[in-house]
């Protein structure tokens, strides 16, 4: 059997653009492409803190360290410069490959810079 997790996800990063006119994609800042283990042209889930949007589309590369996060094309109806998006990956994994299973889970600061890394999310009280 084969179960659906998250993969990795981007937390609160802020929207710096939206493009409506720029072919449709979500462009990330390579440093956190690479800390969340998200491939260029990857699907992507996306979830608006904002408005309660939710979304898919794929990633694109933005410039190193540049803190940009610009959602383009028609998803660009979905989020504006300022929203909170949680930017999520899910992938298929057996019980045997569950054993060793961890996401990559990146949280950022108001820029959009890495201020940390888990690879779990405490338990939520009561």
């Amino acid at each position: 059997m084969q179960r659906t997790m998250l993969k990795s996800k981007l937390h609160r990063v802020r929207v710096t653009h939206s493009e409506l006119d720029y072919e449709g994609s979500c462009a990330i800042d390579e440093a956190l492409l690479e800390a969340a283990d998200i491939r260029e042209y990857q699907q992507i889930d996306i979830y608006n803190i904002n408005n309660g949007e939710r979304f898919t589309t794929y990633a694109i590369r933005a410039q190193r360290n540049s803190g940009t996060i610009s959602v383009n094309g028609a998803a660009a109806r979905k989020a504006s410069p300022g929203d909170l998006l949680i930017i999520a990956t899910y992938a298929g994994y057996s019980e045997v490959e569950l054993a060793q299973f961890k996401p990559q889970l990146v949280y950022v600061d108001a820029e959009n810079r890495i201020k940390d890394q888990r690879q779990h999310i405490p338990v939520q009280a009561a």
